[in-house]
C-alpha cells in the first residue's frame, strides 16, 4: 500500500509538472537551441528553402562583430539601459516612499501611476512618437510655452535627441514597475527600528541612508536586475519610435537582430546577434543568483 501510494503521489506530481515542462521545451529550450545552431551556419534567403546552408563555425560571429552596426548596437544598448535605470529607479523609489505614507488620495494616485505599467509597450511607443513629433508634438509646445526653447526641436531626427526621447518613454513606462516592487518591500520594514532611531535622535536623512537603504538591499538588487533585463532586451519601443535611426544612433541588439533576419534576410547573422544578447542577459542572471545566494547566506549567518 505504501509503494502504491508513493507511485500515485509521483504520478500526480508528474501530471502537474509535465505541462510546464512541455511548454518550456517547445516554447523556450528548443527555439534557443535552434537559434544557437543557426548562429554557427550560413543561412540566408538564397539557401533557406533549399537547405543548402553549411556549418561555418565562428565565421558568422566574426562577420557580425566586424560590422560597425554591431559595435553601435552594443554601445547603444548599454547607454540606453544605463540612462533608463539611472532615472527610473530613483524616481520609482521616491514614489514608493511617498505612497507608503497615508494621505488623502494616496491610493487613488498610486493606482493612476500603475496605468503606465499596464499599457502595452507598442501603444506607449506610438504615443511618445507623436508627443515628440516636431510639428504637432506636445513636448515642443510645452517647452515653447515655458520659454525653454524658441523653436521646435526635431527630436527623432538627430542621434542624441532621439536617444533621449526613447529613454524618456521607457522611463515613463518603467517607473511604476520600480515603484510597486519597492513599495511592497517598504511595507515589510520593521517600524520599531525607526522608532528606536527617532528616540536616538536620527533625522529623516540619516534614517534613509542608515536604515531604509540597507534593509531594502535585497529588493533593490531584484529591481535593478529585473529592470536591466527588461530594458536591455527592449525591441518594440525602439522599432516603433525610431526603427534604430536616425542612422544607427538608436540601434540596439534586439533591433539589429531583427534587421539582420527580416530586413537583410541573413538569418544566421540575426541569430548570432540574438545569441550575443542572450549570453549577456544570462551572465546578468547568474550574477543576480549569486547575489541572492550571498544575501541569504549573510542572513542565515
Amino acid at each position: 500500500m505504501k509503494v502504491g501510494g508513493k507511485l500515485k503521489n509521483n504520478f500526480v506530481f508528474l501530471m502537474f509538472v509535465l505541462p510546464g515542462a512541455i511548454y518550456m521545451a517547445t516554447m523556450i529550450l528548443i527555439p534557443i537551441g535552434y537559434n544557437i545552431i543557426l548562429g554557427f551556419k550560413n543561412v540566408d534567403m538564397l539557401n533557406f528553402l533549399n537547405k543548402g546552408s553549411q556549418v561555418v563555425g565562428f565565421e558568422t560571429y566574426k562577420k557580425v562583430f566586424s560590422d560597425s552596426l554591431m559595435k553601435d548596437a552594443i554601445k547603444n544598448t548599454f547607454v540606453f539601459t544605463f540612462w533608463c535605470l539611472f532615472f527610473q529607479f530613483p524616481i520609482g523609489l521616491g514614489l514608493a516612499m511617498l505612497f507608503s505614507k497615508s494621505f488623502p488620495g494616496s491610493r487613488f494616485l498610486r493606482g493612476i501611476n500603475l496605468i503606465a505599467w499596464m499599457i502595452p509597450m507598442v501603444a506607449v511607443a506610438g504615443i511618445f512618437k507623436y508627443m515628440f513629433n516636431s510639428d504637432i508634438g506636445i513636448i515642443n509646445k510645452m517647452l515653447m510655452g515655458l520659454k525653454i526653447i524658441k523653436e521646435p526641436i526635431m527630436w527623432l531626427a538627430y542621434g542624441n535627441t532621439a536617444m533621449a526621447a526613447v529613454v524618456i518613454a521607457n522611463v515613463w513606462k518603467g517607473v511604476p514597475f520600480n515603484m510597486i516592487l519597492l513599495a511592497t518591500a517598504l511595507t515589510t520594514l520593521p517600524s520599531d527600528v525607526y522608532e528606536a532611531a527617532t528616540i536616538d535622535g536620527a533625522n529623516a536623512i540619516q534614517q534613509f541612508f542608515r536604515i531604509t537603504l540597507p534593509l531594502l538591499k535585497p529588493a533593490i538588487i531584484s529591481v535593478l536586475t529585473l529592470g536591466f533585463i527588461y530594458t536591455f532586451k527592449v525591441f518594440d519601443l525602439i522599432y516603433v519610435m525610431t526603427n534604430g535611426g536616425p542612422g544607427s544612433s538608436t540601434e540596439v541588439l534586439s533591433s539589429l537582430a531583427y534587421r539582420y533576419s527580416f530586413v537583410e534576410y541573413n538569418f544566421s547573422k540575426g541569430a548570432a546577434a540574438a545569441n550575443v544578447l542572450f549570453v549577456i542577459l544570462m551572465v546578468i542572471g547568474f550574477f543576480y543568483i549569486h547575489l541572492v545566494r550571498q544575501e541569504e547566506q549573510e542572513i542565515g549567518a
